[in-house]
């Protein structure tokens, strides 16, 4: 068994070289965002990496389900009270 198996919230250490106008770039958005460098890195990598696994996750389904999915999809939407409030809302910009 291995070490990190045994303590479960053990962090271990990530080491980056990067070129100083990057760090400075990154330091700059941490700050205005009111987060350490670290926790801005981590934040970002963690979103790149979910994007990344969630492009490449396939779905199979039958080819009924597949046929209902697209009929769902071309289906015009039901009318209802919130879509009729969305409609009928002026937008923020307007």
């Amino acid at each position: 068994m291995e070490l990190t198996e045994s303590r479960p919230n053990r962090r271990s250490t990530l080491n980056l070289r990067i070129k100083p106008e990057m760090r400075s770039m990154i330091d700059r958005a941490a700050a205005l965002l009111g987060k350490s460098r670290t926790d801005f890195v981590l934040e970002a990598a963690h979103m790149a990496a979910e994007d990344a696994l969630l492009s490449q996750t396939l779905i199979r389904v039958n080819p009924e389900a597949f046929a209902a999915f697209n009929a769902a999809l071309d289906a015009p939407p039901r009318p209802n009270a919130a879509l009729r409030t969305t409609m009928t809302t002026a937008a923020p910009w307007e």
